[in-house]
């Protein structure tokens, strides 16, 4: 075994140590491997559940068989004002490290992504807090099935090229560095993902589905219209897939890793 593989396991193996129960390491403990994530499968934003839920995108995490998804879902913040700052894949000292995404009263640096649904890489335009409510940013949010009055309708210009890249740095990432509200907003007062959060992306970790090496970069259950719900109902998939039924999503879970395949299909703002 050499050196460096030695060295991702004895720190996955601490990380499974010191995450909390049910929780996998993705979130509260960094992770640090030499392999870039796959690139984000493109899929269609499924509707609000209600009105005060923010979109937070989907991502690849990483745990003992390699790249899964964590399907992108709305999710209620922890407190009103706050925003969601996706987290992001970043080169690092020869390492591709997770930085972990939060809640804050502005958007931070997430790497320059562009996870699409209003994050293009930076800031958010999918909408803004005023008098203790969310106005919703129709160009970019799915809010039509739900009373929603506070909306706006703003065009989200995006002036880079637009791809589904999915780390920043390393060999063909995204090159970004962080602005100076983003340096600022990096300054302020963090919260961590919600309880539902976490537990969303622990159900995603138990799902074989979900695993790179199985969907090869194009998951079934792409997003979900709310946290841990990962049932039929509200279920997105990437785009060419069928919308899994709980059995198929079963069956396929029980199959083993496949070979690997990354899929980089072009999306733009307009059709996120």
């Amino acid at each position: 075994m050499s050196l460096g593989r030695l060295f991702l396991v004895l720190l996955l193996a601490l990380a499974g140590v010191l995450a909390a129960p049910g929780a996998r390491a993705q979130i509260g403990v960094g992770v640090s491997i030499t392999i870039a994530p796959p690139a984000l499968p493109v899929y269609v934003q499924p509707r609000i559940p209600a009105p005060g839920y923010i979109w937070a995108p989907g991502y690849w995490a990483y745990g003992p068989g390699g790249y899964y998804w964590v399907p992108g879902t709305w999710v209620l913040p922890p407190a009103v004002g706050f925003l969601w700052t996706p987290g992001y894949w970043g080169w690092r000292g020869g390492f591709y490290a997770w930085n972990a995404g939060y809640w804050g009263p502005h958007i931070g640096f997430y790497g320059g992504i562009n996870y699409g649904f209003g994050y293009s890489g930076v800031g958010y335009a999918g909408g803004f807090w005023q008098g203790g409510a969310f106005h919703y940013n129709t160009a970019v949010n799915n809010v039509s099935n739900t009373t929603i009055t506070n909306t706006h309708n703003k065009t989200v210009v995006v002036n880079t090229t637009v791809n589904n890249v999915s780390y920043n740095g390393g060999s063909g990432g995204v090159i970004a560095q962080p602005t100076p509200q983003e340096l600022s907003a990096a300054q302020e007062q963090h919260t961590p993902p919600t309880a539902l959060q976490m537990q969303h992306e622990h159900t995603a970790s138990t799902n074989r589905a979900l695993l790179a090496s199985v969907n090869h970069g194009r998951p079934a259950i792409a997003a979900t219209d709310t946290a841990g719900k990962f049932t039929a109902s509200g279920v997105v998939p990437a785009n060419g897939m069928k919308t899994p039924s709980n059995a198929a999503t079963t069956n396929a879970a029980k199959k083993g890793p496949q070979a690997r395949r990354r899929d980089r299909p072009q999306f733009s703002e307009k059709t996120r």
